[in-house]
This record gives structure tokens, sequence and C-alpha cells, in this order.
């Protein structure tokens, strides 16, 4: 098996828009940019670990109309192996970058028309989850926990099996959303990851970093990089490039402590931001060497 990895999320086509004002009732207005791209949190991430050099094996939605041509086009460039479920309607998301916040307006087909694709697991050395198409992450969750084989999870809100799901993850970074649907601190959720066995547990901050604990279970403070505002243009698809450059990390560096694959995911992120779109935001190996020296 050339993929060392497994990602399992649903698929979005991404269509990001740059603009000062947003028009509402019969106003127009002129966009000084946009974007098109694959989009969905643990898609970005697959293609995130592709551009770093190890293009990984991915179970996500696919239609058969030209969103969906375009998408297996795009996954092709990357070198990106796709076991598809299938869909009728492409998912679509419209995103507006405003000053370092973004808002986004979905439309989504999850009603899955076939069951999904029952892969060899052999050869695999992590698996990547968002929870989505929940009976697919847990059945991997399962069979790659009980084969002694690396899982982690993006846990950017809680899904209608989060808290089972988590008893099969080693590594779970959250997102601080995930904190509030729970009524926990990020501390109280840190614990919370400990308690169902997460050996790395991290809560993303944003700005403010991150706080996370290693397999000692001591609590820590990861700061964001310091980029600065006027350089920061699109923050969507940040946290995804970050879980993606962990994995990369992970898979490519296995000696280093954890520590030092999420520095390098934290690089990763701040090379993201400057760019408009998933595509063009995906850094190389020197991008986040760039980075790490640029605005540490």
């Amino acid at each position: 098996m050339s993929c060392t990895s497994l990602f399992i999320g649903h698929t979005y086509i991404d269509v990001t828009l740059l603009a000062d004002h947003w028009p509402t009732g019969d106003e127009k207005s002129v966009a000084s940019d946009y974007a098109v791209s694959f989009g969905g949190n643990a898609v970005t991430a697959a293609f995130a670990c592709a551009k770093l050099g190890s293009a990984p094996d991915l179970i996500c939605s696919m239609a058969p109309d030209w969103l969906g041509h375009m998408y297996a086009d795009m996954a092709a460039a990357h070198g990106v192996a796709l076991h598809t479920r299938q869909v009728r309607r492409s998912s679509l998301s419209c995103i507006m970058p405003n000053h370092g916040k973004r808002a986004i307006v979905r439309a989504r087909d999850a009603d899955y028309l076939n069951d999904f694709p029952r892969l060899d697991i052999n050869g695999y050395r992590a698996l990547h989850l968002d929870g989505h198409q929940p009976d697919a992450a847990l059945h991997y969750a399962r069979a790659f926990r009980q084969a002694g084989i690396l899982t982690s999870l993006d846990g950017g809100g809680v899904r209608e099996n989060t808290d089972e799901l988590l008893r099969y993850i080693d590594v779970a970074v959250c997102a601080e959303r995930m904190c509030e649907q729970m009524g926990l601190s990020p501390q109280g959720l840190l614990e919370f990851l400990q308690a169902r066995g997460c050996r790395v547990g991290a809560v993303t901050l944003g700005e403010r970093g991150m706080l996370w604990y290693g397999e000692d279970g001591r609590i820590r403070e990861l700061a964001s990089l310091g980029v600065p505002a006027e350089r920061i243009v699109d923050t969507s698809g940040a946290g995804d490039v970050f879980h993606g450059a962990y994995v990369w990390s992970y898979l490519n560096r296995p000696e280093l402590p954890w520590s030092e694959h999420f520095t390098f995911a934290r690089a990763a992120s701040a090379h993201k931001i400057q760019h408009l779109g998933n595509e063009a935001g995906l850094p190389g190996v020197e991008d986040v060497e760039r980075a790490m020296m640029e605005f540490k």
C-alpha cells in the first residue's frame, strides 16, 4: 500500500468571496477576489497532508454532477486516492472572510445512497476523522484502535456519536465551540478527553493559541504565531490544515514528541491564513519552515 494514512469526511466545494461590503435586499456589489476549492474538515486535512508529501486515502461523499467531477479532478491533481460514498448532489459552502473571522453558508446533501467502503487497514499508520459519516467513523476508529494504529479526531463540534467515538481516539484536537456546546471550560474539556482515554488532547482557541496535554497528562499552552493582521486574508480552513499537518508530522517524524508535531502544524496554519481559499493556502514543507522562522 502506497498510502500510509486514511482520512474520513464529507466533501464540500468551497466558494470563497473577498469583499468589503455584503449586499442586502436588492443591492449589488463586486467582490475583489474569489477562490473555488475543495472543502470539508477531514477532506481539507487530507489535501494538506498530500501537499506536504504524504498523499492519503480518503473516504468521502461524491455526487454525479459537475461539482463532483471538478472535485475528482482536484483529488487526482494532488494524488489523493478517493473511496467514495454516493450522494445525489454535491455539498456547497459559500465563505465570506471578514477581518480575521469568516461567515459561512452551507448547502449539504448527507443522504448517502450506499454503505461506506470497507478497506483493508493493513499498512496504514494513522486514521483521521471529523465525525462526519458517523457509521464509517466508528467502524474504522474501532478497527484502527484494535490494531494499535494511531487514531485522530477533529472535534469541531458535538456530533451524534462523539462520546462513543472518543473512546477509540488517541489524539483529539477540539474547537472552542465544543466547549460551549458541552458547557465546559477548555481545561474541563481536556479533563473530559483524558477520562475518555485520549492520550493526547487539545482545545484550539483561535488567535489565543491552544491548550493541550501530552502523554504525561500535563496541560500546556501553545501560543499562536504572530502573523500581522494586515497579512491575514482568510482564516477558513486553517484548523483543517493544522490537522493534516500534524498527521503528516507524525507519519514522517514519529520519533518527535507531540509538542513538535503541534508546533509544525501551527506554522502550517499560519501559512494558510495568508491565502484565499483552501487550495491556495496549502503549504509545502518549505512554506512551514519559512513561517516558523518568520513569525517566531
